[in-house]
């Protein structure tokens, strides 16, 4: 049996701190909270980009979503800073 992949992309300054995106096994039942708590919990560099004192938004198959979102299998996932506009 093959295991469920996500991917995880990162934007902006996100993506200049961890690269453009990542494969992870997919775990069911998983939030978009819950997973980047287990990125945070990987140490440098993903401490700093995904600290919980950023502001940061989340989405989840190219649709803005909330942390307590769970995660599908096969999803794609997103962070990225808030957008600000000018």
């Amino acid at each position: 049996m093959s295991q469920t992949t996500i991917t995880v992309r990162y934007f902006a300054s996100l993506r200049e701190a961890l690269g453009a995106s990542e494969s992870l096994l997919w775990q069911p039942g998983m939030s978009l909270g819950g997973l980047r708590d287990q990125l945070l919990a990987r140490g440098e560099p993903h401490a700093s980009a995904l600290s919980r004192t950023r502001a940061l938004r989340c989405a989840l198959n190219q649709q803005i979503a909330k942390e307590d979102a769970l995660i599908p299998e096969g999803a794609e996932v997103a962070f990225f800073p808030p957008v600000t506009g000018g």
